[in-house]
């Protein structure tokens, strides 16, 4: 009897990814270092973003315009995005400091780089669709950017509904790929130890 694709899928997956690796019951003592929290913390505040985003975009860009709640659920939004970026700074930074792709982890620290560049264009299509004055000055300012560069020819910042596909279906969906992916990079290749207790890094064999 042959064995079916499904099965085939599940034994690949639970060899590369183990249980005990992805849900492990026990740390490392280092990791209860306050650099290691900034990763979850970001991650919390990404929850919040997409939590309030649907609201927000169920209720249309409007809404929050003329409502206390939608006033105050865009409020969230704007400030967990200022949470997320700090939080995402202060990780990056940490990471950098601690030569994070040490160990064969160049991978978890490039998805982590591209994390951190899709968020500034995500953020960015976010400041497009406020549908108020500094929106629209940021999308004509955007527009002579863009078209000196030959992207305006693709991208229009004065699309108020070409900026809302952006940035509530596209980019939230591929900056949730490439987050699903760095923290499944993490989990099988480990968090990075510190530099002070890599020997092999200190002694130049990495």
């Amino acid at each position: 009897m042959s064995i079916s694709w499904t099965a085939k899928v599940r034994k690949s997956t639970l060899e590369k990814l183990p249980p005990d690796q992805l849900l492990p019951d026990t740390q490392p003592k280092y990791v209860a270092s306050w650099i290691y929290t900034f990763g979850v913390l970001t991650i919390a505040a990404f929850v919040m973003l997409v939590a309030s985003g649907l609201i927000l975009t169920i209720k249309g860009p409007n809404w929050w315009h003329v409502s206390h709640l939608g006033h105050f659920i865009n409020s969230i939004h704007l400030w967990n995005v200022e949470l997320f970026f700090a939080f995402m700074v202060i990780h990056l930074w940490g990471k950098f400091w601690m030569a994070a792709w040490r160990g064969k982890r160049f991978a978890t620290w490039a998805t982590g780089i591209f994390a951190f560049i899709g968020s500034i264009v995500t953020a960015f299509t976010g400041y497009l669709i406020q549908t108020n004055f500094d929106s629209q000055w940021i999308a004509t300012q955007a527009k002579d950017s863009f078209n000196s560069t030959g992207i305006g020819a693709i991208i229009n910042p004065l699309n108020t509904g070409q900026a809302i596909l952006l940035h509530v279906a596209m980019l939230p969906l591929i900056l949730g790929l490439i987050v699903v992916v760095h923290i499944i990079l993490v989990r099988r290749k480990g968090v990075v130890t510190p530099i002070s207790n890599d020997h092999q890094y200190m002694e130049g064999k990495f």
